[in-house]
């Protein structure tokens, strides 16, 4: 009985949400094709929704395995639209498609409307589709989607969270020429300043890569599913690269879309070894998709 009433919960919180052409869905302000369509509902309908919230996630991350890894799928349009492929994925729509597959399992939503509408609610601020309202920087996403209900983010203990990270974000704004939509555009340039001011001089700890290893504290503390968002010692960036948690019998390794690879994959070397390679990464953030998901939803609704 509870169950039904969450449900209905959340599907009343997100068609109140707002959506570029209106109150309700208009598929006409959404970029996407037959294929993700069928796509999503073909994952959501044959999905067993009774696995735990780390198992789903595993489940939806390997059923998108060997899709292509193209950079700037969101960036294509000439002004912000929702995005909807799930044909091609970047590391950051790789994990975005994932958890919005697990809500609305786990709401028991099969709709292709209930995806739209839960990425959208993930991907922007307020569910507004808007370049700026997008949450870029990773640790908005965290913050914002930790408000929300959606995701929690893991701190530690000490150890394995021994290291600090204190932000100083303008790497969009600096980098205005890597970004299409903030081109000839100083307006939406001095809006995201004011999000990388409000994002800046916070310390996040965060596990050096150094200590990524093969322990009982360590597979205590990461879960199979957690979000992992690579830390990097970038100029102006907080976080570099994202990717889901799965333990091997070696210890733990990374589901991602790899650049590298050019493809989604379960990373065969262990994740010590993969960041061994890359000198820029300092370590990990760990983001756990919440076990109970529609809290917020429901506290609103009473």
């Amino acid at each position: 009985m509870m169950k039904n009433i969450l449900a209905l919960v959340i599907v009343m919180w997100f068609s109140a949400l707002r959506v570029e052409a209106g109150t309700a869905m208009d598929y006409r302000g959404i970029d996407y094709t037959k294929a993700d369509s069928l796509k999503v509902v073909q994952l959501l309908s044959k999905a067993n929704r009774e696995l735990s919230t780390g198992k789903l996630v595993i489940y939806f991350a390997r059923q998108l395995r060997n899709l292509p890894y193209v950079a700037k799928t969101l960036e294509r349009n000439k002004r912000e639209r929702l995005v909807i492929n799930l044909r091609q994925l970047d590391c950051t729509t790789y994990v975005e498609n994932v958890i919005a597959l697990v809500m609305c399992a786990k709401a028991k939503m099969t709709r292709f409307q209930d995806f739209c509408q839960t990425l959208q609610a993930i991907r922007y601020h307020n569910g507004t589709v808007d370049y700026v309202t997008r949450k870029h920087y990773f640790t908005d996403w965290i913050d914002a989607n930790s408000e929300n209900g959606y995701v929690t983010e893991i701190s530690e203990p000490t150890p394995p969270f021994s290291a600090i990270q204190q932000l100083q974000l303008d790497y969009m704004s600096t980098h205005v020429d890597f970004y299409p939509m903030l081109k000839n555009r100083a307006d939406r340039v001095s809006r995201i300043k004011i999000i990388e001011k409000s994002l800046s001089n916070r310390v996040c700890r965060y596990i050096p890569k150094s200590e990524i290893k093969n322990t009982k504290l360590l597979r205590k503390v990461i879960h199979d599913g957690d979000i992992i968002a690579i830390v990097t010692n970038k100029k102006g960036l907080d976080t570099s690269h994202l990717g889901i948690a799965i333990w091997h019998a070696d210890g733990l390794h990374m589901l991602n879309a790899s650049q590298v690879r050019k493809k989604v994959v379960e990373e065969p070397m262990t994740l010590r070894q993969y960041m061994g390679q890359h000198p820029s990464q300092l370590g990990i953030r760990i983001v756990r998709v919440h076990h109970h998901l529609y809290k917020k939803a429901d506290t609103d609704r009473n």
